[in-house]
């Protein structure tokens, strides 16, 4: 009983991992591409990388900028645009991305 447990409990966490990578966050993810980098990994030592941060991280910033806590030259501008479920969407993808 308690291995089918285990088992079924490893089956819905691998099937929530693999929702996290569904169209969506994919492309709310495409939106930061411009100036992060492709799947978060940035260029520039001038831009942030994304890619293998904490998701709660990710999450503190995104909310900090769009609430007005943290200035920036464009982020708390874009930040507005997201609601939560968005952030915490996004912050999930690049989380998982590798650095």
């Amino acid at each position: 009983m308690i291995a089918r447990l285990a088992a079924a409990t490893l089956a819905l966490a691998a099937a929530a991992a693999q929702a996290q990578d569904a169209p969506a966050a994919r492309s709310l993810a495409a939106t930061c591409a411009s100036c992060h980098g492709t799947e978060g990994r940035s260029a520039t030592k001038d831009v942030a990388s994304l890619a293998g941060l904490p998701k709660d991280y990710i999450v503190a910033q995104m909310k900090a900028f769009r609430d007005g806590a943290r200035q920036a030259t464009i982020m708390h501008q874009l930040a507005k645009g997201y609601n939560d479920a968005q952030i915490e969407l996004v912050a999930d993808y690049f989380s998982r991305r590798p650095q």
